[in-house]
This record gives structure tokens, sequence and C-alpha cells, in this order.
């Protein structure tokens, strides 16, 4: 009888376990990272898929990277402080909006420190390298890239872009202002234009902040941020062109809050599945019990298009994407 009491109270503990376990249990998959992080880059190298974020902190203590890297968009690996300013002597705060890409055997991690107000302070837009996508990087250039307010632009929100024909180009800007620029091919500098520029100026209707550009189908999509990125007017939209240059003409808002879901919605960047039409928007938005502005955290949807190309308006969501491993050539 004894132990016919034992047993039954030990299923009444595994049943009592199973139940706190599913309350405790995240209802879906969004936020994708643990903690608080912020304009979120996500690439893929070779068959993983990676997101390098701002650690979302007040200035003074956002002074590093951390990076994720997953197999299927679900789980995820940290990679602490693959990048802080013990490694960027020009840098002491506000380190944010990493943007990477590699090139040959390297991986180029171009950020923005200092949220430099002018010409006469120290700071803008660094860029650090590496052997492997986790680090650690170092000062590539011992100085920042981009150190001036070139045609109104703050030198933060970096984006390497790299078009069909190989060039690279950085595309950058706050303060309502965005600007392009051709890398040279070591990434130390740039080649000017042929009309002798080297930073033309593209900004479209309404744009802010947090510049992403693809191809897709020959078409160049060029997407952004509006509003301001501590309120809820927090929101992405885009524009479509036949080169990287545009010119741009605003087409429409394809991301922003959902006031039973999140709010401030906005800073994105866009993967695209090797080898497939399938692509994933990846961004910050705020939780909807927190009011403090660096309380933001990363969450995924995946992307779709109509039949005429155009993006069609994501629905922000907690459960997030499923499962998608990226097929080799060996599955």
């Amino acid at each position: 009888m004894k132990n016919f009491i034992y047993t039954i109270l030990f299923f009444i503990g595994l049943t009592s376990v199973a139940q706190e376990k599913d309350v405790l249990r995240p209802k879906g998959n969004n936020p994708v990272l643990p903690g608080w992080y912020a304009d979120p880059e996500g690439i893929v190298f070779d068959d993983t898929y990676w997101i390098f974020p701002t650690y979302s902190a007040p200035y003074e203590k956002q002074v590093f990277f951390d990076a994720f890297s997953s197999p299927d968009l679900v789980n995820w690996t940290k990679h602490e402080k693959v990048l802080d300013t013990s490694a960027i002597k020009w840098a002491n705060k506000a380190v944010w909006a990493p943007s990477i890409i590699k090139k040959e055997d390297r991986y180029f991690l171009f950020f923005g420190a200092n949220d430099i107000q002018s010409d006469e302070e120290k700071g803008g837009i660094g860029v650090a390298v590496a052997s492997t996508p986790e680090g650690p990087y170092k000062d590539h250039l011992g100085k920042p890239l981009v150190d001036k307010f070139y045609n109104g632009a703050q030198p933060i929100d970096q984006f390497v872009f790299k078009d069909a024909d190989g060039q690279h180009y950085l595309i950058y800007g706050g303060w309502r202002h965005c600007n392009i620029a051709k890398l040279n091919d070591d990434f130390t500098g740039f080649t000017d234009f042929e009309d002798g520029k080297t930073f033309k100026e593209i900004t479209p209707e309404n744009y802010v902040e947090g510049p992403f550009m693809f191809i897709k189908d020959g078409k160049y999509y060029f997407m952004w941020s509006e509003g301001g990125w501590t309120g809820p007017d927090y929101r992405v939209a885009y524009a479509i062109a036949d080169s990287p240059m545009g010119p741009f003409k605003r087409v429409g808002t394809i991301l922003q809050q959902d006031p039973k879901i999140a709010t401030g919605a906005g800073h994105h960047s866009v993967i695209k599945v090797p080898n497939e039409e399938k692509y994933y928007i990846v961004y910050h938005r705020r939780p909807l019990n927190e009011t403090d502005r660096n309380s933001r955290v990363t969450s995924i949807e995946e992307l779709h298009f109509d039949e005429k190309g155009l993006i069609k308006p994501v629905t922000i969501t907690h459960e997030g994407v499923q499962a998608y491993p990226i097929k080799t050539s060996q599955n």
C-alpha cells in the first residue's frame, strides 16, 4: 500500500513539474535572442545563420558587441564580446548597428561609435577585421573610416552592400540623410565616383536612419527606418530602383508596431536563404510592458512579396518563424 501511495505521489509530482514547465515555456520563438539587443544584422555564412546586434544599454555601457549563430533560425548560440572598445582605441562609448561582410577569407565588421554630434568630435564609422565570424576582431584602420558629416548625414547606421558586379558600397546615415560611397578593395577608404564625388546622397522621402539594401529579380530594394527610435511610431519603409544610386521613390511602410504585440518595431535587416527565394526580416521591438528606451529585443518574421515584386506588409508576432535549416549541397 505504501509503495502504491509513493507511486501516485511520484506521478503527481511529474505532472506538476510538466505543468510548471508548460507555463514557463515561451508561447513562440519571438524574441529570438535573450536579453536587450537592437539594430540586428542578419546574414548567412556557409550553412549557418548569424545575427550581429547592438547591445542595447546606456551609451556608457554600450561598449561591446555579442554575436549569435544558429543552424535553423530558432536555436541560437551566443558568442560573447566578439568586439569591444578595448580593441578600438578611438571609441569610448555607444558602439552600435554592426554590419558584417565576408571578403575573401576575412570578415569585416563595420560599426558606429561615440555618437558624434559635430565634425569636431572624435568618432564615427569604424571597421574591424577577423578570420572567423565570431572573432575576436581587431581595428582595421586605427581610426574611423568616416568621421565627418557629409551631406548632413551623421556617420552612423552603416550597411555594407555588395553589388552584382562585386563592387562594395557603404550606405549609411542618421539625422534624416543617407549617403552611399564606393569602398576600395581592402576597405581602408573609398574610390571616387566618375564625377569626382566620394559621398552621394540617396535620401528617400521620410528617411530617418537604419538603411538596408538587397537585390531581387534585378531590382534594388532600399529599406530604412522612419519615426523616432524611442517612440511607438518607429517603422520600416522601402523603395525600389534599377541602381544602388536610385532614385528611390518611397513605396510604403512594411513593418510597424502592433499595440497587442510590441511597440517601436524597426531598424531591421533581411536574410535571404541561399539558393532559395525565401526571405526573413530581422528587427527589434519593445515589449509592451517596457518603457525604458533601451528595452529592445530582436525578433524574426518571414518576408513575402506579391506578384509584382512588392513587399507585403509584415505582421509582427510572438510565434516568429519555424526552424529552417539551410540546405547544403550534401543534403
